[in-house]
């Protein structure tokens, strides 16, 4: 891939951008260097490790990357015999400490989501735990050698601190002697050359013998040890000596022991800037709302809503391109600043970023091709040096990709013939657009020149394009029209901007008949254009507020429902009250009945009392009586599908759909299906056949939740809405199962419809469709 390109189409902010996501140098490092590959295999795995990388992040949010050094120039220096500084041994450590956690973390992902890829690579990551406890138990965080470091190490830091407090004792009983603050500059004890000494004032430098160290910039002070601490100085330097010799030492053994795992180290440091790279694009593919590309070998590029990375979210307008199936040259035409060479740049850096192993800014189920080099000629690139103009230096460009273009690249003209004679440019544009077309290359140019607009319909495999001009603002809108040749709307322009209808007349008579036709038929084409997507924002419109009073239905309809439920209950509970207490009261009636006889010998007869009480207890009403008023019989009737019932819990009419199993069946009544069991129908009667038409998808009279949800062309984020709210409506229209279909693609889409439907509390199972229903493009989900 040419440097000049990638600079013309902004690759390397794309890389400066990505190293913000960087967690480390090394991952730093990788970003600087990163370039798009031109084989389609690379191109395809660097895409999986994207793609599982930001999967982990949409699930776990971030991955312990924090604590990686680059300590490659340790491990070599160490394995030559180098003794490497206490931070060197504490980046080793850290180092060794970040790839174990980042092991730990990988290995229990794999029980929530399938990594396979991190998997791999962390296979490679050997535990070097006792190289990061012995530096740990050495060095703190800090750098500074731990007293336990070794026995000999206590040892001799206990004696530097004996020393340290007599010659601090020594030197206080000087500088707080009666004459002290005469001879004293400051009563304070101070280090020189490592050495205690005290602040002499110049004129009295004998009074304290010993050693001057260092003085004042006016010289009126002196920093002296005087005579009577230097031999305890002399043994502190011993002692200290001694110390760093023994620091030395363990250093020294510590690198030895990093040496001895030089190899593990080097494998584990290229593994950890694998996986901060791998997670730093699936971050950067987060912040730009970038989608996972299906990558092809066969030069088809669809884009699907692709927005420039390099421009504000807020700002860009989004556009959808088709290239290489239909056909393989787009023309786009129209006036400055519409947003032609946008739209350039902004297919050729999606298929660099794809290339390597970016997400791009395009929804989901965007396609790209890996093309084997792309050529860009774009802005006005005038060589000072070379004395060219700007057509010569096109040219220049031109020529050197008539030279290598063919069927695998891909090659963005902008503004091609411009910057010469109107007609030579632009008969020289045709000859241009044709020897690539013949090479089979795919091609998107921009271009002034109105002769090229009949370019598109007079060649096979070529089409015209044009970006959106809003006369009533006078502005751009920035959207592509793919199939429609760009206008001058110059005539137009000049009127809202005041000229008078009559110089505009004049003008208009200077046009050829041809050319007023064909501006004709392009006003014409853009009429009907927003006509159609006018109608289709109605249509949008009304299918959402059919959605919301459907939706509303649903939820007053179980509403109603479970407020009966309730009433029922209650109801229940208050007769089952009542009966209790009825035969309370007649049991006590028989009691006293049985002890007036007793004990009046009144002529009561047992079998009398036994008859009583049954009859009371035959009096009591039955709590799951059909209740009074309703006309519930047993079914004598056959039911089919397609009979007309009546609902006798609801009081409504309605027809049989489907039977659900032996006691219940599937009713529609108006919008809604319902199941009822068989006890609560009653039978109408049959309707005549009619000839049975399919009921309309569109949301309206006849409009019910559909047994099938298509998800394809959605982003993730926005398809597990929509199959959120999907299951709910599913499950109030008492469907038994349902199918989603999610296409195949990257398979991104389909294992997140996959887990959100496992999670689900009401889906008992689900499974792939048939051949019949769609393969793996499709899941099935059965409810409970």
């Amino acid at each position: 891939m040419q440097q000049r390109v990638l600079k013309t189409l902004e690759f390397d902010k794309i890389r400066n951008q990505l190293m913000e996501h960087t967690s480390s140098s090394l991952g730093r490092e990788k970003a600087v260097a990163l370039l798009p590959s031109v084989d389609f295999s690379e191109v395809f795995r660097l895409q999986e490790e994207t793609d599982e990388a930001a999967k982990v992040l949409r699930r776990k949010g971030n991955i312990p990357l924090g604590g990686i050094h680059d300590i490659r120039p340790h491990v070599k220096r160490a394995q030559i015999g180098g003794m490497l500084s206490s931070h060197e041994l504490v980046q080793v450590a850290s180092t060794v400490h970040a790839s174990r956690q980042i092991k730990r973390f990988i290995e229990d992902l794999q029980e929530l989501i399938e990594v396979p890829i991190l998997l791999s690579y962390t296979e490679g990551i050997v535990v070097l735990a006792n190289l990061e406890e012995s530096i740990r138990n050495a060095i703190d965080e800090g750098g500074e050698v731990l007293d336990g470091a070794s026995e000999a190490l206590r040892s001799l830091r206990q004696q530097i601190r004996a020393r340290e407090a007599r010659v601090r004792e020594k030197l206080e009983s000087m500088i707080r002697s009666s004459n002290a603050s005469k001879m004293l500059s400051d009563a304070i004890i101070t280090i020189r050359n490592e050495r205690f000494v005290i602040p002499v004032k110049q004129e009295y430098r004998s009074h304290y013998g010993g050693i001057i160290h260092d003085q004042s910039s006016s010289g009126q002070t002196l920093f002296i040890e005087p005579q009577s601490i230097v031999q305890l100085n002399n043994e502190l330097q011993t002692i200290k000596v001694k110390e760093q010799q023994e620091i030395e030492r363990i250093l020294s053994e510590l690198s030895a022991l990093t040496a001895e795992h030089h190899d593990e180290l080097l494998v584990m440091v290229s593994i950890m800037g694998e996986l901060d790279f791998m997670f730093a694009k699936a971050r950067y593919g987060s912040k730009i709302k970038g989608s996972k590309p299906i990558v092809n070998d066969e030069g088809r590029i669809n884009l699907f809503q692709a927005r420039h990375p390099l421009i504000s979210i807020e700002e860009v307008v989004p556009n959808s391109v088709s290239l290489g199936s239909d056909y393989t040259t787009i023309v786009i035409t129209g006036p400055n600043t519409g947003g032609k060479t946008v739209t350039l740049k902004t297919v050729g850096l999606c298929t660099l970023m794809a290339q390597a192993g970016l997400q791009i800014p395009a929804l989901d189920g965007s396609e790209v091709a890996v093309f084997g080099s792309v050529y860009a000629d774009i802005g006005d690139e005038q060589s000072i040096e070379q004395s060219l103009s700007t057509f010569s230096s096109h040219m220049v460009h031109i020529v050197e990709i008539l030279e290598k273009a063919d069927d695998h690249s891909l090659v963005l003209f902008d503004e091609l013939g411009a910057g010469t004679d109107p007609q030579e440019g632009a008969a020289l544009a045709i000859a241009i657009l044709d020897e690539v077309y013949k090479r089979g290359a795919r091609v998107i140019a921009t271009t002034h020149y109105p002769e090229l607009k009949a370019y598109g319909y007079n060649r096979e495999g070529v089409t015209n394009a044009s970006v959106e001009f809003d006369v009533e603002t006078l502005s751009p809108t920035y959207k592509l029209l793919i199939g429609v040749p760009g206008r001058s709307n110059a005539f137009e322009i000049s009127k809202r901007l005041g000229l008078k209808d009559s110089v505009i007349d004049t003008a208009r008579s200077y046009i050829s008949a041809d050319s007023n036709e064909v501006e004709n038929m392009i006003a014409s084409l853009e009429s009907s254009r927003k006509q159609a997507e006018t109608d289709r924002e109605a249509a949008r419109q009304l299918l959402k507020d059919a959605d919301s009073l459907h939706k509303d239905m649903q939820r007053q309809m179980s509403e109603y429902h479970q407020k009966k439920e309730e009433l029922a209950e209650k109801a229940k509970v208050k007769a089952a009250s009542i009966v209790e207490k009825a035969k309370e009261e007649a049991e006590e009636v028989i009691r006293e009945l049985r002890k007036l006889r007793l004990e009046k010998g009144a002529e009561i007869k047992e079998h009398e009392l036994i008859d009583a009480k049954r009859r009371l207890s035959e009096a009591t009403p039955e709590l799951n009586k059909v209740r009074k008023g309703s006309k519930a019989k047993p079914a004598k009737h056959e039911f089919k599908p397609g009979d007309e019932v009546h609902v006798l819990t609801f009081g409504q009419k309605g027809h049989l759909v489907d039977r659900v199993n032996d006691k219940e069946w599937q009713v529609q009544m108006g919008i809604l299906k319902m199941k009822v069991k068989e006890t609560d129908l009653e039978y109408v009667h049959t309707p005549k056949p009619v000839e049975t038409r399919p009921i309309a998808t569109v949301k309206g009279k006849e409009f019910h939740v559909g047994l099938e949800l298509d998800l394809r062309g959605e982003r993730y984020e926005d398809a597990l809405i929509r199959v959120e709210k999907y299951i709910d409506d599913a499950l109030l229209a008492g469907y038994p199962r349902v199918s989603i279909i999610h296409g195949k693609g990257t398979g991104a889409l389909r294992q997140g419809v996959q887990e959100y439907l496992r999670g689900h509390r009401s889906v008992k199972k689900i499974r792939f469709g048939e051949a019949g229903e769609g393969g793996t493009g499709v899941t099935v989900a059965e409810f409970q």
